[in-house]
């Protein structure tokens, strides 16, 4: 995974289209994703949306994809710590 800075964002074009949970509260703050024309994905924060953005490949995104629905990340989200 790598982190772009300011002016290596992935430009908003017709090809990048920004997506967040249906499940997102409406004040912003929220985790958005994108796939990107390579294959790879870019994951943001919404209020800031010319800000940074971590970068990752097809592979990476299933794992992380795969450890939340197992519940992997559900100690963290709940304030502790990972076991």
């Amino acid at each position: 995974m790598r982190e772009t800075d300011k002016d290596a964002q992935p430009p908003p074009t017709a090809d990048v289209v920004w997506r967040k949970s249906r499940h997102s509260a409406p004040g912003g703050n929220c985790v958005e994703l994108a796939a990107l024309p390579d294959g790879d994905f870019a994951v943001r924060n919404s209020r800031h949306p010319g800000g940074p953005a971590l970068v990752c490949t097809r592979e990476e995104m299933a794992e992380f994809l795969r450890g939340a629905k197992a519940g992997d990340f559900d100690e963290v989200a709940e304030g502790g710590q990972p076991s």
